[in-house]
């Protein structure tokens, strides 16, 4: 009985390939799965281009809500950027993919699980992670990793046995986007002194190209969820396209940034994230009024930490676990509406309220109506300048300087 693959299928290079080398490598019937996660091309010429490369069968799963619901939105609310600059938008999709892959290769009776990751990528850690704390039975095969052919060799490879692909060498870049994000490397954007060309960019305009009047738009939030875009209820999916379709147009969301590879190499990265930019900086807005001091200082502790960790492929964690339990705890009252003005690429918080806010105007106005008690300050500062005092006293070598 010939064993079979699920194959996580994208349609681009070095997935369509996979199907033809697997086939020749290790005499497997292939099952190409293509998971729709938001990204903005149809699928379903996917599918058919599956099955004339040599899929024994193509399934499209539509995702979108799943990976809305349960990777970003939970991301969100951990404020998950990794290294300060990318929100994650492929190494979310990863985990779910995982999952997905998984579950087909269960109900196909599949031995094993395939994607097209390379051998100096992150996707391969987060695939095979994935795929072993869920089912660690199935094997695992990554042609691009096995093959050792370089880009223009497996572009040759396409052309030889008639396969379509979506790039030339002419045109090499590589492109991975979903509805949190694009990514986009390869080709003149591996010189990181090169600016990107215009035309690696899809979601967003040029700032010198966007409107010359700012954009005012209002984002509602229920305990650190986006639910609302001027006022109006919308459900994760159709909020998230809204806003990369008005922040893009605005110039907002390009990032340019060198990163540090999980294999250890860094990296120049090219990402359009238009409503994750959004929202994560309205996000952080709302909760810098509603959390706490402490609250806020553990909480970018927790993001850190949170953003490594999906970055890193351990979403299927006991880790992911505990740090998500204090995430949805630390997100009880970050609720309210935050108002954004996007303007020439830019994008900044103008206006904030909310039911629970611990921003009180009596307490900080300098005007009428203070009802700061300015005379307990004296008592207060003499406690907490005492340590300080009392060492000055005793140890005056240990002053700066001396």
């Amino acid at each position: 009985m010939t064993k079979k693959v699920v194959l996580a299928y994208s349609g681009g290079l070095d997935t369509s390939v996979a199907i033809r080398w697997i086939k020749e490598k290790y005499k497997m019937e292939v099952i190409a799965l293509t998971i729709d996660v938001g990204g903005e091309r149809d699928l379903m010429p996917a599918k058919q281009k599956a099955l004339k490369v040599g899929a024994v069968k193509a399934l499209v799963v539509d995702a979108k809500e799943t990976f809305v619901n349960h990777f970003i939105f939970p991301a969100l609310q951990a404020d998950a950027i990794y290294q300060g600059r990318y929100p994650l938008a492929t190494a979310l999709s990863r985990p779910l993919m995982a999952k997905l892959l998984v579950d087909t290769a269960q109900e196909e009776g599949a031995s094993a699980i395939a994607h097209g990751c390379t051998g100096k990528g992150n996707d391969q850690v987060r695939f095979d992670v994935g795929v072993a704390a869920l089912a660690p039975h199935l094997k695992i095969i990554a042609p691009a990793r096995e093959w050792g052919m370089t880009r223009e060799e497996t572009i040759a490879y396409a052309q030889r046995y008639d396969i379509p692909i979506p790039i030339t060498s002419a045109s090499p870049y590589s492109i991975d986007e979903n509805i949190w994000g694009r990514s986009i490397e390869c080709g003149v954007l591996e010189d990181p002194w090169s600016e990107p060309p215009e035309d690696v960019f899809t979601w967003t305009k040029s700032p010198e190209d966007t409107p010359g009047e700012p954009c005012y738009i209002e984002v509602g939030f229920e305990k650190g969820i986006p639910i609302s875009l001027d006022g109006r209820k919308l459900g994760g999916v159709s909020l998230i396209r809204e806003l990369n379709k008005l922040a893009g147009v605005n110039g907002v969301g390009r990032i340019d940034h060198i990163e540090d590879r999980l294999v250890g190499i860094k990296s120049r990265e090219i990402y359009e994230a238009p409503a994750a930019t959004v929202l994560l900086t309205a996000h952080q807005a709302l909760e810098a009024m509603t959390l706490s001091k402490e609250q806020l200082r553990f909480k970018q502790k927790v993001a850190s930490e949170y953003a490594d960790l999906v970055y890193n492929g351990l979403w299927f964690s006991s880790f992911h676990q505990d740090l998500a339990a204090y995430v949805q705890s630390s997100q009880r009252h970050v609720s309210g509406i935050v108002r954004l003005k996007l303007f020439k690429g830019s994008c900044m918080v103008v206006g904030r309220k909310s039911p629970y806010s611990l921003y009180r105007h009596e307490l900080a106005t300098y005007d009428k109506g203070d009802l700061f008690d300015q005379s307990a300050s004296l008592g207060f500062i003499h406690i907490w300048g005492l340590p300080v005092k009392v060492q000055a006293q005793v140890q005056p070598e240990g002053q700066p300087g001396t």
